[in-house]
């Protein structure tokens, strides 16, 4: 009996290590975030993250250099030629007689959370957006959480609850308040600057929630967004507005790795699945971004 109490000891705390050790990724994507707005203001935060993985300024999202094309590259991996997202004006209805990579007609291009889903079935995946729009671009029916908020703070809460209590596997954090400063005063304006301060400082309170919830030594975190911008808007071709972060830490990444390869919006997508060992869909045209890893051949 002692050594059948032994045995179930030492397999249980074996099967808590190894799920301890299993990968898990966090996606905050800031809304309007510009590789060269980063740059211009302080971000501790953005700073440590960067000190502990790899990082470039210049990866870049598609154009138009607005929200919808870039999202939905950004998940689905591939470019608005692939997944013929090309505006904000873009609905499933639009979609209803067409098939993408072999499924259904009226079925997305696939995302992520499709992918994770098929070929993780246990996965817990979870999704917290700031903005409405978001939604419509994603496979909701493979999350087990999604939840539509209204403001940064009430986004960054609701990510911390599900880190706490859920501990997802895979967990995408749309955030909306720097793109709204953009709009509202202007890129490259001290209210934009400011965005991009309370960006960094919630990026601290998830890291510390990650701590908190045990899970932050076995998760990366990537940093990126949708597009930058100019004076009050974007959608053009400007390096303002294509220019856009793209930070990745976690446990294999090299540390404070300058990324030199160029990486394109829908990179995101495909090295999230690289990190967690899954095969991308033919149709995808993205590419892990494999040299921000320590063991990549």
């Amino acid at each position: 009996m002692k050594r059948y109490a032994i045995l179930v000891i030492a397999l249980v705390s074996c099967l808590f290590h190894y799920a301890q050790a299993q990968p898990r990724v966090i996606v905050l994507g800031f809304d309007g975030l510009s590789g060269q707005g980063i740059q211009k203001t302080a971000t501790p935060h953005f700073d440590f993250l960067k000190q502990r993985g790899a990082y470039t300024y210049k990866a870049e999202a598609v154009i138009r250099t607005v929200s919808s094309p870039n999202w939905a590259s950004m998940i689905s991996g591939a470019s608005p030629k692939q997944h013929q997202v090309k505006s904000n004006d873009w609905e499933r209805k639009d979609i209803r007689n067409k098939s993408y990579c072999g499924q259904a007609k009226g079925e997305i291009f696939p995302t992520i959370f499709k992918i994770i889903r098929e070929q993780k079935p246990s996965a817990k995946i979870a999704c917290v957006h700031d903005w409405d729009g978001f939604a419509r671009l994603a496979n909701t029916e493979a999350m087990d959480t999604i939840i539509s908020t209204e403001g940064e703070y009430q986004t960054c809460e609701k990510a911390c609850a599900i880190i706490q209590n859920m501990k997802p596997d895979f967990l995408f954090v749309h955030f909306d308040h720097v793109d709204h400063a953009g709009h509202e005063t202007g890129h490259f304006t001290e209210e934009y600057y400011r965005s991009i301060r309370v960006a960094d400082s919630l990026t601290g309170i998830i890291i510390q929630a990650l701590k908190n919830a045990g899970v932050f030594n076995n998760t990366y975190i990537i940093i990126t967004a949708d597009h930058g911008g100019r004076k009050k808007g974007h959608g053009g071709r400007s390096r303002a507005e294509i220019e856009i972060p793209w930070i990745i830490s976690g446990p294999k990444t090299k540390q404070g790795f300058a990324i030199t390869d160029l990486v394109k919006q829908y990179d995101t997508a495909s090295t999230i699945a690289h990190i967690f060992g899954l095969q991308q869909p033919d149709c995808w045209t993205g590419k892990p971004v494999k040299s921000a890893f320590a063991d990549a051949p």
